[in-house]
């Protein structure tokens, strides 16, 4: 039985509809990970980074137990479609990564006996099973250096290429230029002007090409 962690979930749940199974997995994996790196939570300082690999009701557990968020720049979204997290003490450089056990659906519904459905043997079990037969932790390294991620305040700079202003050092340098990331890598969208620029410079060549249109 873990310690009573009530309030903290009515924090996380008071963020949905309800209270949900994932919900409290965050919770239970925000505070295994700070403990693991000797930290107290929630935190209102900047000592704890975390980054989960969902995000969803999963990440308001994590937030509500630990204090991090992405408003702070505290916690960051990996998304790999895994409730898991890793927490790092950004004094010591120890990190951590914490995930359910292979298998810990089934076994969280014998810790709830007395109920039917599967969803709510999950929601109760979650919250009554031992830390050991819930979650691995494993120590980790961060690939990318911690300080580059947190980056420094006020520094700034523009793109080469479309102007715009970037923030938190994550310019990239290629060819000599200093290109954002949507420049200098194929980026998550593409404006309706560049989209209407391409047709027209295909419906050019078809004409061109004595291509008739239909």
């Amino acid at each position: 039985m873990v310690k009573d962690i009530t309030q903290i979930l009515e924090k996380a749940a008071g963020r949905h509809t309800k209270l949900c199974p994932r919900i409290v997995l965050g919770v239970r994996i925000g505070l295994a990970g700070a403990a693991a790196i000797g930290l107290e939570v929630p935190r209102n300082d900047k000592r704890l980074l975390g980054f989960v690999e969902t995000d969803g009701c999963f990440m308001s557990g994590v937030e509500a137990a630990t204090g991090c968020s992405a408003n702070h720049r505290t916690l960051r979204i990996e998304d790999y479609g895994k409730a898991a997290g890793t927490f790092v003490n950004l004094k010591t450089g120890q990190a951590v990564r914490v995930a359910p056990r292979i298998g810990v659906r089934q076994l969280a519904l014998d810790y709830a006996p007395e109920v039917d459905r599967p969803y709510f043997g999950m929601l109760l079990g979650y919250q009554r099973m031992p830390l050991d037969e819930l979650l691995t932790i494993e120590e980790v390294h961060i690939s990318t250096p911690v300080a580059s991620i947190v980056s420094r305040p006020g520094v700034r700079a523009n793109c080469d290429r479309c102007a715009e202003e970037i923030i938190n050092e994550r310019e990239i340098f290629q060819d000599g230029l200093t290109l954002c990331r949507s420049c200098a890598e194929p980026a998550y969208y593409q404006t309706l002007q560049n989209n209407q620029l391409n047709a027209d410079l295909v419906f050019s060549h078809q004409l061109s090409s004595g291509v008739r249109q239909k």
